[in-house]
Parts: structure tokens; C-alpha cells; sequence
């Protein structure tokens, strides 16, 4: 590129435009580098971050050893039976 500022045929807005360039391109390129553990970013919003997978926990589903469970039983022939609108406005 330093061909181009001894070059008089090179008008001074090509180079500036040039050179403002190369510095947008240096930005990027030592932005690609950066992630959580290198800057300000929080871990939440960096996209270049490696997901971890969950591991299936160790626990066994249900309630404690020796706990006698309860559930609501179902009647027949209730007694009252009432019907319950939702209003969707």
C-alpha cells in the first residue's frame, strides 16, 4: 500500500479513503479475537462462546423414601357442576 502515497497520480481523497479503510478493517479484525474472557462483554451476549450441554441430573423423579403421596379423587356423580367462562379480550 505505501506505493500509493509517493504515487503523485493518487488523488489525496483516494488515499484518505484508503487509509480510513485499512483502519476500519484493523477494528474488525482485532474485534473477531475478542470474546467474554478477553473483554467487557458478559458471557450472556457473546456469541462466539461455546455452549456447555446439561448433564441429566443424578436425582431420581419423585417425592422422598417413606412419604405417603396423595391425589384428589375423581366423583362419579358430582354434586354441583359449574362451568367456567374465560374471557379472551
Amino acid at each position: 500500500m505505501k506505493e500509493f502515497y509517493g504515487d503523485p497520480s493518487v488523488s489525496p481523497a483516494l488515499k484518505s479513503s484508503i487509509e480510513l479503510l485499512l483502519v476500519l478493517v484493523t477494528l474488525l479484525l482485532n474485534q473477531l479475537g475478542l470474546n467474554s474472557s478477553n473483554s467487557s462483554k458478559p458471557p450472556s451476549t457473546d456469541p462466539n462462546r461455546e455452549k456447555k450441554k446439561k448433564k441429566p441430573g443424578k436425582k431420581k423423579p419423585g417425592g422422598q423414601k417413606g412419604h405417603n403421596g396423595r391425589t384428589l379423587q375423581k366423583f362419579a356423580d358430582p354434586d354441583i357442576i359449574e362451568k367456567i367462562s374465560i374471557d379472551r379480550t
